[in-house]
């Protein structure tokens, strides 16, 4: 990613902010292209089939934040508001599926990165959603690492990036929010 794309990002987004409906509209589809990027990368590392591909994934995102009267601040808000509407998607659509599948007794207790919305893991994305808002609370900035490396899929440099912190600190906040939300998932959040 050179300097020069970045600022001509920050600069649409800025007039967009400013009222230009027509720099959100030049801005969003450099974006996501760039999300598009992400979500293979990200796809590329799952196992199994996923019921909601990264295709419409990104689709929906993409037309959640086009609709939304968000005022993106830059890249990196950007970024940060695509991986709460990710996140959103993909836990009403594992809602969704547990609705449909209630009965079967399938029931998932790891927390692993690298997937998206898949029938067998939709108990544990709605069970992570919820053990989310509880660290969100503890920790907003772990809440903020677990959206961005597990929901959109952005890589520990990237999320570095976004966050304005360093590498090590994003290593460590993923390290230790992974630890709790792996023990908040597997005792159905009783020791919060």
């Amino acid at each position: 990613m050179n300097h020069t794309y970045s600022d001509k990002v920050t600069e649409l987004l800025a007039a967009a902010r400013d009222g230009d409906a027509a720099a959100l509209g030049r801005v969003l589809p450099l974006l996501y292209t760039e999300l598009h990027e992400l979500a293979h990368r990200q796809r590329a590392r799952q196992r199994g089939p996923a019921t909601l591909n990264t295709t419409a994934l990104l689709h929906e995102a993409y037309e959640k934040m086009a609709r939304a009267e968000s005022s993106f601040v830059d890249r990196a808000h950007f970024f940060r508001l695509a991986a709460q509407a990710m996140r959103q998607i993909l836990v009403d659509y594992a809602r969704r599926l547990l609705t449909a599948k209630r009965n079967r007794g399938a029931r998932a207790d790891t927390f692993e990165e690298g997937f998206l919305a898949t029938e067998e893991k939709s108990e544990e994305i709605v069970r992570l959603d919820e053990a989310l808002d509880a660290l969100a609370e503890l920790s907003p900035r772990q809440a903020e690492v677990v959206k961005l490396r597990y929901f959109a899929g952005f890589t520990l440099p990237e999320t570095a990036g976004i966050l304005g912190i360093s590498e090590a600190t994003v290593w460590r906040e993923w390290a230790a929010a992974r630890a709790w939300l792996q023990q908040s998932i597997a005792s159905d959040g009783t020791h919060r």
